[in-house]
């Protein structure tokens, strides 16, 4: 098969290869996908950068965890009538070398989910990390039907899950972007109200929830905790699931007098449960209308290095697909 693979971490364009390998064979409750697209996410440049410091777990790494194709082998254990199916999977990469940036994957068969008629391989490659991060996120502490929710980052991959799913779990939401040039991407997703990050963000906030908001979905944990404990209201609650700082202070006092809890969140270690909800939920939003995430560019395998730089510059909003 062809692939892009590293053996090395560093610069996209010294690092990554494209070549042939043996196709993969799916082992026992595995099925093995042809993959028709690749999905990036941040998390795969940070690998490839070894931007965490944990350096090569394997040898070898074909990168992405995300992507959608058509299941064509099935492993022991898994009936033969996945053969054929269209799909979306999830966690390719996770705790595992060989990714979808590849012509197959093979992944555990509850990670291989249907992809409904209505969505295009390309937009299956989108969901994955975003939308299982997404739903654990807003669900995490507890019910928010009837409560006011705050996605902070609401036009970005993982905001605009968070979105959706808090629409349609009953909250009044309330998303935080960076620019007007976000709001109708907030607004489609399925925001009641749009805000806009800088300096009167809590004003804005309390003017719409006066007694603070219920829960927060945090995209950048170190700059946002003050305004965060701010916009809350007693007993609130906060998931993050990214920082811009490693070593974030946090303003411990003002978190205790208002007895906010707060969830670290990082995908990969979820419970195989919450992940099988969350790709369940992300089908119904699918199957009822929901048009996904923006996609503003596609590669070919070939120039996957190209790919990893435009989500490294960030100067697109949207996501980037590589095609198979």
């Amino acid at each position: 098969m062809r692939a892009a693979w590293y053996e090395t971490q560093g610069p996209a364009q010294q690092v990554l290869q494209v070549g042939t390998m043996p196709d993969p064979i799916p082992g026992p409750g595995e099925v093995r996908i042809r993959m028709a697209a690749s999905g990036i996410n941040p998390g795969d440049i940070k690998k490839r950068q070894n931007a965490f410091g944990y350096g090569m777990a394997f040898p070898r790494v074909i990168p992405h965890s995300d992507g959608a194709g058509t299941i064509d082998l099935v492993g022991e254990g898994v009936s033969a009538a996945r053969i054929g199916e269209r799909v979306w999977c999830y966690g390719a990469q996770s705790y595992r070398p060989f990714g979808t940036a590849a012509e197959y994957t093979s992944v555990p068969t509850a990670q291989a989910v249907p992809l409904p008629e209505n969505v295009s391989f390309e937009q299956g490659a989108c969901l994955g990390i975003p939308t299982i991060t997404a739903h654990r996120c807003v669900h995490v502490a507890g019910p928010v039907e009837g409560r006011p929710v705050l996605i902070q980052g609401g036009a970005g991959a993982v905001g605009i899950c968070a979105v959706q799913f808090a629409r349609r779990a009953g909250a009044t939401v309330i998303a935080a972007v960076r620019t007007g040039a976000d709001d109708a991407t907030a607004q489609d997703a399925g925001a009641h109200h749009v805000v806009h990050i800088g300096l009167d963000l809590v004003q804005q906030v309390h003017a719409l929830a006066p007694q603070g908001v219920s829960h927060i979905v945090d995209v950048a944990f170190g700059a946002n905790i003050a305004a965060d404990v701010d916009m809350l209201d007693v007993r609130g609650s906060i998931a993050t699931y990214a920082t811009n700082v490693d070593a974030p202070a946090i303003p411990f006092w003002l978190l205790l007098f208002k007895n906010i809890r707060i969830d670290f969140l990082g995908s990969d270690d979820f419970a195989p449960a919450d992940k099988e909800e969350a790709a369940r939920a992300t089908n119904e939003a699918l199957l009822s209308g929901w048009r996904g995430m923006p996609i503003v560019e596609q590669f070919p395998l070939n120039e996957i290095a190209s790919a990893h730089e435009v989500v490294e510059s960030s100067r697109l909003r949207g996501r980037v697909v590589v095609m198979l």
